[in-house]
């Protein structure tokens, strides 16, 4: 049976973590550049077409926005936070509100206890930017042991069968997400069941990418 998510609720948006929801429940926190695919890849995880609000303008979302979604798995119920934190790397913002911007970024990210798994979304066009492998190598720096790290690609649609068997070669443990043709999105699942409930009983294959 593949766990799915039967409710996702969007519950408040915060500037910082002083102003963010208390830290009740296992949280698993979205983190990419801009224009990457937030808004879709979490639409599509939660089967919701609007949940999360995408921006003709990237950098536009400076919010932290909660989600509260709760899985149903072999006829258990699991509820997990889903947060979205803004796009970086977007610089038509004024310097002083980047300033702001990224000091309540580091600091949720870093102090937030409630923090389970970072899901970094990265353009599986551009697999090597250097703000994406600068992000990765902080985290790395202050995760937690309770804490997972998870790499997905999206837009693995524009790529090549060549260039996609590279990319797996190059980060492997990491997983392609089509919102185009919904692939990937069930290892996504499982990773966040297996993180945050320790459910060893996922030893399903897991679904192919066929984009």
């Amino acid at each position: 049976m593949i766990p799915r998510i039967v409710e996702a609720n969007f519950i408040k948006s915060a500037q910082s973590i002083a102003d963010s929801v208390p830290e009740d429940m296992s949280e698993v926190v979205f983190l990419g550049r801009s224009n990457v695919g937030k808004s879709s890849t979490l639409n599509g995880l939660t089967q919701r077409k609007n949940l999360a609000k995408s921006s003709a303008t990237p950098g536009k979302t400076q919010l932290i926005n909660f989600f509260e979604t709760r899985y149903l798995y072999n006829e258990a119920s699991y509820p997990v936070r889903f947060v979205d934190l803004p796009g970086f790397g977007y610089a038509k913002v004024s310097k002083t509100l980047k300033e702001v911007w990224q000091k309540n970024l580091v600091e949720f990210i870093q102090h937030r206890v409630s923090i389970r798994l970072f899901i970094h979304l990265r353009d599986a066009r551009h697999p090597h930017a250097k703000i994406d492998d600068d992000v990765a190598a902080y985290i790395a720096d202050f995760i937690r042991p309770d804490q997972k790290y998870l790499t997905v690609f999206t837009k693995i649609d524009k790529l090549n069968q060549k260039e996609r068997n590279k990319l797996k070669r190059e980060f492997p443990g990491s997983i392609t997400l089509s919102n185009l043709k919904k692939n990937g999105y069930d290892r996504v699942h499982q990773t966040i069941l297996q993180t945050i409930f320790a459910i060893d009983d996922l030893n399903q294959k897991p679904i192919e990418e066929k984009v």
